[in-house]
């Protein structure tokens, strides 16, 4: 299967309100529409995490990003063009996406992907698609494919192809809080 037929695939699943497994800038990722609130309700129950934790959304451009923000501040421009690894910034001001995706403060976690198959899927797919790391909640990330616990590759509408062979190492993204009212605070180095 090619990268184009993979991604082609995860796209009508994500349309259709379904599950995918994907490998992502960082980690594999569990993702789904992240503006449709059954998805979401569906990967907090996968994960067997409280919908009270806030989970991540990946974009492939500046522009879609600003789609799910009210007003994105300057220092986060700031901070995404110096980021030398992956960087997820958490920003007040949530708008367009599922409910039960922003946190009660109204905020959101986005990162723009510069992998290229998460970018592509992002960019194919025209919205922000959820992107939470491919394990049960409190065990760890699964770095690669073959890390996927079986109850997790058995629970999803769709695994992507892509990346599967890959054992290398790979690192959660930094996280970066970005307050309204110009606070900053380092959530995950």
């Amino acid at each position: 299967m090619t990268q184009q037929e993979d991604i082609r695939q995860a796209v009508e699943v994500l349309k259709a309100g379904g599950v995918i497994l994907y490998p992502t800038d960082t980690v594999w990722g569990i993702g789904c529409d992240a503006t449709n609130k059954e998805a979401v309700a569906r990967i907090y129950r996968i994960k067997q995490r409280e919908d009270s934790k806030a989970l991540i959304c990946l974009v492939d451009s500046d522009a879609r990003l600003q789609r799910y923000v009210r007003d994105v501040p300057p220092v986060a421009w700031d901070l995404l063009d110096v980021a030398e690894k992956p960087t997820t910034v958490i920003l007040d001001g949530a708008v367009n996406l599922a409910p039960n995706l922003i946190a009660d403060d109204g905020s959101i976690a986005l990162r723009i992907t510069k992998e290229a198959f998460s970018r592509e899927l992002c960019y194919r797919f025209q919205k922000a698609i959820v992107s939470t790391s491919a394990n049960i909640s409190g065990q760890p990330a699964a770095q690669n494919y073959c890390d996927i616990a079986p109850e997790l590759l058995e629970s999803v509408d769709y695994v992507c192809h892509s990346r599967r062979q890959e054992k290398r190492p790979h690192t959660p993204s930094s996280i970066i809080k970005l307050a309204a009212d110009g606070e900053v605070k380092i959530v995950r180095p």
